[in-house]
């Protein structure tokens, strides 16, 4: 289950990793208590998850050029240094006591151009850690860290910001950057070898590429249906939770970190569950039960009349999040070549960086519309009806099983298939 960390540089970034995320989640509770206090509306929640996120957006044809042009790790180092000085930026103009929505949305924004390049190249970049017989239990691990972290931080920042305030969730997660920093500097991997480019780089023309690649790719085209779905009406979940913690529960911050808290929790919980009987299982079926038990948890989040149950909604849901997230990661890396790899999971990823702000302002109007209640329900509800669509409708989600083409031989992918289940090796974000 944990090979990957024989390897002494996947363990240092590994562990960075989680350093990093639990300092990026622990923001992650205090900007919607920020943004909520200052507003009091949902809908300017929304907006500025779409502010964050559109960035991401905008840089992904470079980011994906980027990262099969140049030496990831040195991407890394340069976004890393950048996202810390402008989450300092952060810490500083609050402590100085600004309040208006205005400077913080524009740090925000420029932190998400920062993160939009630092992507696709983390997510390539573990591939050049661990040799490609371990590839999925590297990718596992990074999502279980990931997850891990999703526990650990917003709880953390629960408590944070109920004693310390918001400044010292800006301040520790610009700390966690350099930790970062600092494990990249102590990693060394070979300069990875790649066909000579000619000419000057064309991201989008290149990003073009990718997506008549990707059409030929069954596996990886149903990857990006579901994705976008869990983004468009599972996305606006985290920032949310600050309104039932507000508006339905009536509970203070503590609680509320607590609450966000549960989806990483529900996800460390039914990790051995993946990494056993999961790791048997086609990958179509391990997300079909996945992406019923989301669903489902967000029908029963939106019902819940109070905390204990909100909790263990919120725990089924980050249970199911790991389940679809983890499949779907490792079936794209699975099923694309490494000529494309970087282009390709900067698709994915923007993908997922448009359905998440798209979700996010229309959740956010329909809950100052229709309250938080009905419009996490109803979200929950029009995700059952997709899986039900790709399941029974189209069984295009039998195409995720498909081992025969990417950047593995077929032999490869058997023997990756037979280490797979003879070291219960987890799914992996």
């Amino acid at each position: 289950m944990f090979v990957a960390f024989r390897y002494r540089n996947f363990t240092l970034m590994w562990s960075a990793s989680l350093l990093s995320s639990s300092g990026t989640w622990l923001q992650n509770v205090a900007v919607p208590f920020v943004i909520y206090r200052i507003t009091e509306s949902g809908a300017w929640l929304g907006f500025t998850v779409f502010l964050s996120y559109v960035p991401m957006v905008i840089t992904g044809p470079w980011a994906g050029s980027v990262a099969d042009r140049y030496q990831r790790r040195t991407v890394l180092l340069v976004t890393g240094l950048l996202q810390f000085a402008l989450t300092m930026a952060l810490w500083a103009v609050w402590v100085a006591g600004e309040r208006r929505i205005g400077p913080i949305l524009l740090l925000l924004v420029a932190n998400g151009f920062a993160a939009g390049f630092s992507v696709a190249s983390w997510q390539a970049f573990v591939t050049e850690l661990v040799p490609r017989e371990h590839l999925l239990n590297a990718v596992t691990l990074n999502s279980a860290q990931f997850n891990a972290a999703r526990a650990f931080g917003p709880a953390v920042g629960g408590i944070v910001l109920a004693t310390l305030g918001p400044g010292w969730s800006f301040f520790i997660n610009a700390m966690t950057f350099l930790a970062m920093v600092f494990a990249l500097l102590l990693v060394k991997v070979p300069p990875l070898v790649r066909a000579k480019v000619v000419g000057r780089a064309k991201p989008l023309s290149e990003m073009l590429d990718a997506v008549r690649y990707v059409r030929t790719e069954a596996g990886i085209v149903v990857c990006l249906l579901v994705v976008f779905t869990l983004g468009f009406l599972g996305g606006p979940l985290f920032n949310l939770l600050v309104v039932f913690a507000d508006d339905v529960f009536k509970v203070g911050g503590g609680v509320y970190g607590l609450l966000a808290g549960c989806m990483g929790a529900g996800a460390i919980l039914v990790a051995p569950l993946v990494a056993g009987r999961g790791s048997g299982m086609a990958r179509s079926r391990l997300v079909s039960f996945a992406m019923a038990a989301y669903g489902l948890a967000l029908v029963a989040l939106g019902l819940a009349p109070v905390v204990p149950l909100a909790a263990a909604a919120l725990l089924v849901a980050g249970a199911g999040y790991l389940g679809i997230s983890s499949t779907l990661n490792t079936t794209v890396q699975l099923q694309v070549t490494e000529l494309m790899r970087g282009k390709v999971l900067a698709l994915y990823i923007m993908v997922l960086t448009i359905a998440v702000p798209l979700g996010s302002l229309v959740q956010g109007w329909l809950v100052d519309l229709i309250g938080v209640q009905a419009t996490v329900s109803g979200a929950g509800a029009l995700f059952l009806v997709v899986f039900l669509v790709l399941k029974f409708g189209t069984s295009r989600l039998d195409a995720m099983d498909d081992l025969s083409r990417g950047s593995l031989g077929v032999q490869e992918r058997l023997d990756v298939a037979e280490a797979e289940s003879a070291e219960a090796a987890i799914d992996p974000i």
